[in-house]
């Protein structure tokens, strides 16, 4: 049995939870856990604290630590903060970043752009991942960066769809995605907030339908016939 130190575990729990691997509102029970990253169960309370501590589970009463719900309130909550968050961390980065960030923001890009080309689906939501917390880093704002961390883990687990094109269509706005990205860095790089803020919404608007399909799927595919004709049925 491979043993986990408990930083190993943690990641490995958000990385099950970002990718959907452990659904939204799936119990995480503490005696299955131990087991499987074989730790005892002290460390593994305390991986699970910062979990939630994070905002990738919540406790329940009785029942102990939960993954993080995205019901029908979290995700209304979601779509009306996602994008003043977003805009508003992309003008801070782009007037206080620093240092080798901007580096390390293409290094992330360039791993975003192979996994979505790919259509690796999981790999390309992870990176997408990383690469928009880089930008919440640039943004230098404790109190946006704790919302950004929070929305973070809500998007990834969204853009599951986005990231597993099903049309040509939907490939082509993957590909835009990968173009917008690029734009982005571009614009925080020579310190154009206003930019930064339309490239950000324009970016946000391209995938939020899709990351709507997550919680609001196609129709089953019945034939619908009317009530009249079918009056009799009981």
């Amino acid at each position: 049995m491979t043993r986990f130190s408990k930083d190993a575990c943690l990641e490995d729990l958000k990385r099950r939870i970002l990718s959907t691997e452990l659904v939204p509102g799936s119990d995480l029970d503490e005696i299955s856990l131990t087991a499987l990253y074989g730790m005892s169960r002290t460390p593994m309370r305390e991986v699970l604290q910062r979990l939630m501590g994070e905002g990738y589970a919540a406790r329940t009463p009785n029942r102990g630590a939960k993954v993080a719900s995205m019901d029908i309130a979290v995700m209304r909550t979601f779509f009306q903060t996602a994008p003043m968050i977003y805009a508003n961390i992309s003008r801070l980065a782009a007037e206080t970043w620093t240092g080798g960030q901007i580096d390390d923001l293409k290094t992330a890009q360039l791993k975003f752009a192979k996994a979505a080309k790919a259509n690796q689906s999981e790999e390309a939501a992870l990176a997408n991942h990383r690469f928009h917390a880089i930008i919440g880093d640039m943004a230098q704002n404790a109190y946006l960066e704790a919302a950004l961390s929070r929305l973070l883990i809500d998007h990834t687990r969204l853009s599951q769809t986005f990231y597993n094109p099903s049309s040509p269509a939907e490939s082509n706005l993957v590909r835009k995605a990968i173009e917008q990205h690029e734009a982005l860095i571009t614009a925080i790089e020579a310190r154009e907030g206003a930019l930064a803020i339309d490239l950000t919404i324009q970016h946000w608007d391209l995938s939020r339908d899709q990351m709507e399909r997550f919680v609001r799927p196609d129709p089953l595919p019945v034939n619908v016939i009317s009530l009249k004709d079918n009056s009799h049925a009981v």
